[in-house]
């Protein structure tokens, strides 16, 4: 599979990069994996914030409200029972919720590869020779973003980030730049615009093929 590809001005390559048909081209008959993929996603990187106080956290109600019996009213012991206002709560969080989902090594490469292929055949996916920040401006990047026609949620895949690149890319809003080995559904099905430089383009296709290439050496 072949693309169009820009050189690292934004303009188009006379040259277009070829593709891994076993990572750009594969065939995505089922959007479970992708789902499963994506909520897995969410739910890992899911902060357990939220913690609720059981009667026996709740300040006061030490005292009985009124005495046992004669008074026609229910009995009740203390002022902090979950039915009564300012009481604790009954089966709400404690901070020690497991909200995590589990999806194996091979699942989860299955799944970039299948969003990948997606966004080849949308027209999302584009290769450029490099994406480089040497001066660490803003406006550098903007300006390639423009070249190329990036104007909205937009992820950048390169080979290793430096420090003049996450500089240069922390103040746009709808750009993010991520490293090759940490593609994920999330961000792949998200943006409007992937664009992959061609040092990048080994390395996920290496990264992506060694499960499979472990799967077909199991079975034979």
């Amino acid at each position: 599979m072949s693309i169009a590809t820009y050189t690292k001005s934004g303009a188009k390559a006379t040259t277009a990069a070829k593709l891994d048909k076993e990572v750009f081209e594969v065939e995505v008959a089922n959007h479970e994996l992708i789902k499963h993929a994506y909520v897995a996603y969410l739910a890992n990187g899911r902060e357990n914030l939220a913690v609720t106080k059981t009667r026996g956290l709740v300040r006061g109600g030490g005292k009985k409200p009124w005495k046992q019996k004669g008074t026609g009213r229910a009995r009740f012991g203390s002022s902090r029972v979950p039915i009564w206002r300012g009481g604790g709560i009954t089966f709400g969080p404690t901070g020690l919720e497991n909200y995590s989902h589990k999806i194996n090594v091979k699942a989860k490469r299955l799944a970039v590869r299948q969003a990948l292929s997606l966004s080849a055949q949308e027209g999302k996916l584009a290769v450029i020779e490099s994406f480089d920040a040497t001066n660490g401006k803003t406006s550098d990047v903007a300006s390639l973003l423009s070249k190329l026609g990036a104007k909205r949620q937009t992820l950048v895949v390169v080979d290793k980030k430096t420090p003049e690149l996450t500089r240069a890319s922390a103040n746009i809003a709808e750009l993010k730049v991520v490293q090759a080995t940490y593609l994920n559904v999330f961000d792949l099905i998200n943006a409007h615009h992937v664009i992959v430089t061609k040092a990048a383009l080994p390395i996920i296709t290496d990264w992506l093929n060694a499960a499979t290439a472990t799967t077909t050496k199991e079975t034979k």
